[in-house]
């Protein structure tokens, strides 16, 4: 197995990401500009007996047998394994070197996920333990290496029980073959690791809170430890390459805040001109030095962007203005790679579709993206539901797990313009008897407030589908195959209610008892899910199938038009964006290939909705100029506040 360095030849220099460009780090949003990229060949093997601990398989000297092209899973095609069987237990191993020079520092070892739980050493030390299958960890692991410029052997033990309902696996499969609504596995490692050599004191973490009213950022910033004399932060924002902030601030604290504003300028005197949209997605650039008196201890760059969302009158709302929201389901499987995506240009691709067919936003299903992808939702200007991986037993243990690992979503993600909202349960997947037992409800509820404790700064929709305890926002199921039945339930704002309180589209009520919805918005969440699969065996009955491509494009522009002249309901959620395994239902071929003109596609979803008045509209217009002072001078192109 070849060795990779670090060091003059082997640290991977970033100059930082763009619209235009590729990105550059694993993690974008806290990128240092030297890195060593540790994703390509790994050796691998199996252990279905369980056999490896107690062989010393964390030790041994020679490589294993097997070689996997990390971070691809290895029921994958492009791992080079391409087994799918059950195999709970797999083992890699690695090796790198460093050079003399970075060892004055900390070394950090860096992965992006494992599914699920995951055992690390270093030389045959121990370093890491995590769980959680979709959330990032890291390990110092300074004190295992070995002296000089020498082969050091990472050894990984990675254990997904495949039969575990009680542990988050989102559509990840429990029979052989994929059945129904789930796909093959994905075992182990399946996002990038890397390694970055650090001071002893250096940043972990920067969290970004915009504040679109006043014009600025809070900001926290975490070291990894209180340092031991005070230090001073440097901060530069840019927007376009202009700077609009900097500031220094006195660190003696592990942990800094402080609120940052923003030079809007002479030629800047709209705040509208710096918010981010999916029309519009202005980012700021960041840099922020860690300085020892005039000693650079450590340097990150980092991005934010300055937005607002909430709900209001009955509307979702994005910078206090409605915002009709036109969302595909997107269930981030990919054929050679399963839940990783084959490339950045692959993430792209997807996202420059995804707005072609006129979208302006996804729901991320049963997933959680990684963070490179929704740094180009941020870049390209596309709206994200952040989503998390369901169970499907309860079980106090279960619950522990997925709570534990959401608030690590939450933490990762936070910073995030795109992300416009949580979804912490998706049609009671994992509380399958919510609807009836006082226990799985205090479970949603607790998540939801968790949630908003965290993160009070997006709407939360505790449990989207139906049987909904608590929520910012209603989602409703309904895959429905007749337009005139959908304007009979969303048609007007009294058929919302009686659906919300009776109809239960889906045999199960949308709201539990004792919810007032008051102006909480309704959307409908999933519907449409029309199956077509041309020049190939149908394999999937879909929600409803068409034979030809005129047939689906009526039938998909009925149902589309029957939600859009709803004066009532605050969006839609289409099934869905790709073919996925057996599910023939996308509006793209599972590799991404669109089967209909995109054109089409999007002059059907972009007529407007009739939930949004002109009058509401001018008026809005108007709350702007009297915020702004601006008077005629403001342009508010209409279709970026109606989305």
């Amino acid at each position: 197995m070849p060795s990779s360095s670090i060091g003059t030849n082997g640290a991977r220099d970033g100059t930082g990401a763009s619209p235009a460009g590729p990105l550059d780090h694993p993690r974008p949003q806290f990128a240092r500009s030297r890195w060593i990229d540790l994703t390509g060949p790994w050796g691998f093997a199996h252990d279905d007996a369980d056999a490896g601990s107690d062989a010393g398989w964390h030790d041994r000297t020679e490589p294993f047998d097997r070689t996997i092209t990390v971070p691809f899973p290895p029921e994958s095609r492009a791992s080079g394994i391409g087994d799918p069987g059950f195999h709970p237990v797999v083992w890699y191993r690695r090796t790198f070197r460093l050079a003399v020079g970075d060892r004055a520092g900390r070394v950090i070892l860096h992965f992006g996920a494992v599914d699920y739980r995951a055992r690390v050493w270093v030389n045959g030390q121990h370093v890491a333990d995590h769980e959680g299958g979709h959330t990032p960890f890291q390990a110092d692991i300074s004190a295992a290496l070995l002296a000089g410029e020498r082969d050091q052997v990472i050894v990984v033990r990675a254990e997904d029980d495949p039969f575990d309902l009680t542990q988050p696996r989102g559509k990840q499969d429990w029979q052989a073959d994929c059945h129904a609504i789930w796909y093959k596995r994905t075992t182990g490692i399946w996002q990038p690791v890397w390694l970055e050599t650090v001071a002893p004191t250096h940043l972990t973490e920067v969290l970004w809170t915009p504040d679109t009213v006043a014009v600025r950022f809070g900001i926290r910033v975490r070291l990894n430890r209180t340092p031991e004399r005070p230090l001073r932060l440097r901060l530069r924002l840019t927007l376009a390459g202009e700077a609009v902030a900097d500031e220094t601030y006195a660190v003696t604290g592990k942990e800094t805040e402080r609120l940052v504003g923003l030079d809007r300028g002479a030629a800047v005197m709209d705040r509208t001109a710096y918010f981010w949209t999916p029309e519009h997605p202005n980012l700021f650039d960041a840099e922020l030095t860690l300085l020892d008196g005039d000693e650079v201890v450590d340097t990150v760059r980092s991005y934010a962007g300055l937005r607002s969302v909430g709900v209001a009158d009955r509307w979702f709302q994005l910078n206090d203005r409605p915002y009709y929201l036109r969302l595909a389901l997107e269930q981030g499987y990919w054929p050679e790679s399963h839940l990783t995506a084959p490339d950045e240009a692959a993430m792209r691709r997807e996202i420059e579709l995804t707005k072609a067919l006129g979208f302006n936003g996804i729901r991320i299903h049963q997933k959680v993206e990684d963070p490179r992808f929704l740094s180009l939702c941020d870049r390209l200007g596309l709206i994200v539901w952040g989503e998390m991986a369901s169970a499907y037993v309860y079980s106090d243990e279960g619950l522990g797990r997925y709570t534990r690992e959401w608030l690590d979503i939450v933490r990762r993600d936070a910073s995030h313009p795109c992300i416009v909202a949580w979804v912490p349960y998706n049609e009671s997947w994992g509380v399958p008897n919510v609807g009836t037992d006082e226990t799985q409800r205090a479970a949603v509820q607790a998540l939801y407030y968790l949630i908003k404790a965290l993160d009070p700064t997006r709407p939360v929709i505790s449990n989207d589908g139906w049987e909904t305890p608590v929520g910012d926002l209603f989602g409703v199921h309904d895959y429905t195959f007749d337009p005139e039945v959908l304007t009979a339930r969303y048609g007007t704002a009294e058929a919302i209610a009686n659906t919300l309180d009776q109809i239960q589209p889906s045999a199960r009520r949308i709201l539990l008892r004792d919810i007032a919805r008051g102006d909480t918005p309704v959307m409908v969440t999933e519907f449409g899910g029309i199956s077509y699969a041309p020049a190939t065996d149908e394999k999937w009955y879909g929600y409803g199938t068409a034979r030809t491509p005129e047939e689906y494009l009526d039938h998909f522009a009925a149902l589309v038009r029957a939600l859009l002249a709803s004066p009532a309901i605050a969006g839609f959620c289409y099934t869905q964006l790709t073919d996925t395994e057996q599910e023939t239902n996308g509006l793209l071929t599972e590799d991404r290939e669109p089967k209909f003109d995109p054109e089409v596609i999007r002059a059907i979803l972009n007529a407007p909705p009739i939930a949004i008045p002109a009058a509401v509209l001018a008026a809005d217009r108007e709350k702007t100029r009297a915020d702004t002072g601006e008077g005629d001078g403001v342009s508010i192109p209409g279709d970026a506040v109606m989305g």
